[in-house]
């Protein structure tokens, strides 16, 4: 008979350790049918969970049994249709399907997909997996440094959170039979004492009383050493040690001007969000500054940059020379990572555009590890695009995507920050 044990450690927390190697396994699939799901999302429900759908012939799982073995030959009552050596072909028709499609047939069966739902922070680490910032360098440890715990052996001393029962009972045990062991041998030959006296003058001889009294007092004395002792208590140490991080900053520039209609803005709006987002939850400690701008670019925070309804004419120039100035002012030192997206439906005034292309040669560029620039419109490329593609051949870190529908804004977001294969 065979026998196969899994030995495997299993934690105490058996249904999130057996949820996680599920999603391991069949992460293929997980991560098509959520980019299957996250197509059709709104602003609003971008960072939910989903309920996703496996296909049952992708669940099939291997195991073992006992074959007969040999070559065997059986009869079935009530067969009126087939001989020995007859060759039994498949059913005919077919059987329902998975998801209740096709005709009704009384014939065949399957299995329905199996349906998961995926919370939250699942849905997003799957969704982000293969993103990153590109060019992303450690220049300098981060203002505030991180620390993270780790097991640096044990300690006679600590909290009683952290002691550590086995080495405590381990170290008790040693001692007891440490001190115990003069006694014990010293028993032993007590023990075989009484027995000979016992045998040659009986077991109520004085001399046998003398050896009872001796083993009794050897006993008490072993019972009196301590079953666990302060000493032998032993405690985890856990030390914190620098953890190397990252200091980056990432420029978020929308225009708002009035040829962006509510539709374009709404565009440009989900795909910051989905980049701040992005950023929030795979860099600890990254900066996002947010401009807005028409005629005038002003620094904002998160709500006025995503819910504010402010409009007017296009200078685009201006939230550029606002990007550098801050670079300058804040950013310049050498210890950061600068990112920049720029979002705009790509109609700027005429004199301005060839004056955003030379701001962003010359002055913001050079400071950027990666710089992205989307244009919404469903049309043909206005005269920025025409202006910003004569910096793509000069520039390695610059890349320009447009977006002609809401539809696009996650192939071009995958596409602009997806993970280097260097």
């Amino acid at each position: 008979m065979v026998r196969i044990i899994d030995r495997r450690f299993d934690s105490k927390n058996k249904s999130a350790v057996n949820r996680q190697r599920f999603i391991r396994r069949f992460k293929k699939q997980i991560r098509r049918a959520v980019s299957d799901a996250i197509r059709d999302r709104s602003i609003r429900d971008l960072d939910n969970g989903e309920h996703i759908s496996i296909p049952a012939r992708d669940l099939s799982e291997p195991h073992f049994q006992h074959g007969q073995g040999g070559v065997r030959e059986q009869v079935f009552s009530g067969n009126d249709q087939f001989s020995s050596g007859d060759l039994i072909g498949r059913p005919p028709g077919g059987g329902g399907g998975g998801r209740g499609s096709g005709k009704a047939s009384k014939d065949g069966e399957s299995e329905d997909d199996f349906v998961f739902h995926l919370s939250r922070e699942e849905f997003l680490d799957i969704f982000f997996d293969d993103l990153a910032l590109p060019n992303l360098v450690r220049t300098q440890l981060a203002r505030i440094t991180d620390y993270k715990t780790q097991r640096a052996g044990h300690s006679a001393d600590g909290s009683p959170a952290n002691i550590n029962i086995v080495r405590s009972m381990r170290g008790a045990l040693g001692r007891r039979l440490a001190l115990g062991s003069p006694f014990a041998a010293r028993l032993r030959e007590l023990q075989q004492t009484l027995d000979e006296l016992i045998a040659r003058h009986g077991e109520d001889s004085p001399e046998a009383a003398e050896v009872r009294d001796e083993i009794g007092r050897l006993r008490a004395k072993i019972e009196a050493i301590p079953f666990i002792d302060s000493f032998d208590l032993r405690y985890n140490n856990r030390i914190k040690v620098p953890k190397p991080t990252t200091q980056a900053v990432m420029f978020c520039v929308m225009d708002v001007s009035g040829s962006m209609d509510e539709g374009k803005k709404a565009t440009g709006k989900r795909f910051f969000m989905l980049l701040y987002l992005f950023l929030i939850r795979t860099y600890e400690h990254i900066d996002v500054v947010f401009i807005r701008h028409h005629t005038v670019a002003k620094e904002v925070d998160e709500e006025e940059f995503f819910h504010s309804r402010e409009s007017g004419g296009t200078v685009v120039s201006s939230a550029l020379e606002l990007m550098e100035s801050v670079i300058r002012e804040r950013y310049s030192s050498g210890e950061w990572n600068i990112y920049g997206a720029q979002a705009s439906d790509g109609d700027n005034w005429d004199n301005d555009s060839p004056i955003c292309r030379d701001l962003l040669d010359k002055g913001v560029l050079p400071w950027c590890q990666y710089f992205a620039y989307i244009e919404i419109t469903p049309g043909e490329p206005q005269n920025l695009w025409r202006e910003y593609e004569k910096l793509v051949a000069a520039h390695s870190n610059f890349a320009m995507q447009r977006i002609d529908d809401p539809a696009q804004i996650y192939p071009v977001f995958r596409e602009l920050f997806k993970k280097s294969l260097a």
